[in-house]
């Protein structure tokens, strides 16, 4: 009997030893069978050429479940590792992360109203028919401008480019069309600027990254940053190696309201975490609570649903999957990266790669889709 007692209790602790290593596995992150079908993933992309490697994170609020680099940072003209702490220039990412959020800190701190005219703030701005367009317009991108301008306009330099934009006559009426355009953010970068009295980089390294601790996030990385940088093409007989890929922010001075912010993994997860905690953190607050619902909401705009930002449902948004709920809300870039947050499923993904190096033929929209829908399956 004592035997028989003794067998039992053996066996319930075993259990419960069991149990324990099981709720620390889960603890540790995703299901082993969801990581090897993300990785397998970017393994057939690096195979394919798409891009030389990637770092993919999926984090929640409170921590990161899952975060691995792959492949090679660059392999021209050496070869080199993919790290967790790579540089990536993070191209029309900047849209959101820096420019929309410095937008919406102002209009938080009472600075700004996104309903106003933007010649409210800028009296320049507002001629050649671009009087009605309003803040919230240029966010969702139906203030009627055009995508880009003739890139010969920037070559006298910031100052120049400034009144060739203002000199632009729109191309529809504000609300009748969505057409993405990084000119757009470009005048929202200047506005910010104008109703702060810092440039577009102060501003957002001051009132947002800063105070996360994203100390690695910033627009014209220093050496030590150039270093980790993931290189994209070549310009001028060199290699873009923390510099600009975007040729009308390089020849803004590396900031711009469309392009030139760089980062790194470990700080958009901080970012991702603030905004699936609605704006901020238990130290930080960097977007009231209902300026983040300002911001996050889906906006029905032509052809689709966008945010003051970022993207929800559009032509731009097949890098999100299909698993993610309606609260998602996120964004690409250009060089290859991508960013979902949400905050019904509390999940932040990021995949960052340099798919222009080093010939600028990759394609990762449709690889990242694939991955985001995995990571939207599993709960």
């Amino acid at each position: 009997m004592i035997r028989a007692t003794s067998s039992i209790a053996s066996m319930i602790l075993l259990t419960l030893f069991c149990d324990v290593l099981l709720a620390q596995e889960d603890a540790r992150g995703l299901d082993p069978v969801v990581v090897e079908q993300i990785e397998s993933i970017v393994r057939r992309g690096i195979a394919d050429g798409e891009m030389p490697g990637a770092v993919v994170v999926v984090a929640n609020r409170d921590r990161v479940l899952y975060q691995q680099a792959l492949g090679g940072c660059q392999i021209e003209p050496t070869r080199q590792p993919m790290t967790i702490d790579t540089v990536f220039d993070l191209a029309s990412l900047t849209k959101p992360v820096a420019t929309a959020t410095s937008v919406m800190r102002l209009v938080g701190d009472g600075k700004l109203d996104v309903d106003q005219t933007v010649g409210t703030y800028l009296p320049e701005f507002a001629v050649n028919g671009k009087d009605k367009i309003t803040v919230s317009d240029l966010l969702l991108h139906v203030g009627g401008l055009i995508p880009d301008n003739a890139l010969r306009d920037y070559l006298g330099g910031p100052e120049q480019a400034w009144e060739l934009i203002c000199e632009l006559k729109p191309v529809s009426a504000p609300g009748e069309k969505f057409a993405y355009t990084d000119v757009g953010y470009i005048v929202l970068g200047k506005l910010v600027e104008r109703v702060s009295g810092k440039t577009l980089d102060l501003f957002a390294v001051d009132q947002i990254f800063r105070p996360l601790g994203m100390t690695e996030t910033m627009f014209n990385p220093g050496a030590e940053l150039k270093l980790r940088a993931a290189p994209t093409e070549r310009r001028d007989d060199h290699w873009m190696k923390g510099e600009v890929h975007d040729p009308r922010a390089h020849l803004l001075g590396g900031v711009a309201g469309h392009a030139g912010l760089f980062s790194t993994a470990d700080d958009l997860v901080r970012f991702g975490q603030m905004l699936l905690a609605q704006g901020g953190t238990p130290a930080v607050t960097v977007l009231e609570r209902e300026v983040f619902a300002s911001m996050t909401k889906p906006r029905v705009v032509p052809r689709g649903t966008r945010t003051f930002g970022w993207d929800h449902r559009s032509p731009y948004s097949s890098n999100r999957g299909d698993r993610f709920s309606d609260a998602a809300f996120g964004h690409g870039g250009f060089t290859g990266t991508v960013m979902w947050i949400d905050p019904l499923q509390d999940r932040v993904f990021i995949f960052l790669s340099n798919r222009l190096h080093p010939d600028g033929k990759g394609s990762v929209n449709k690889l990242a889709g694939e991955i985001a829908t995995i990571v939207g399956s599993h709960k």
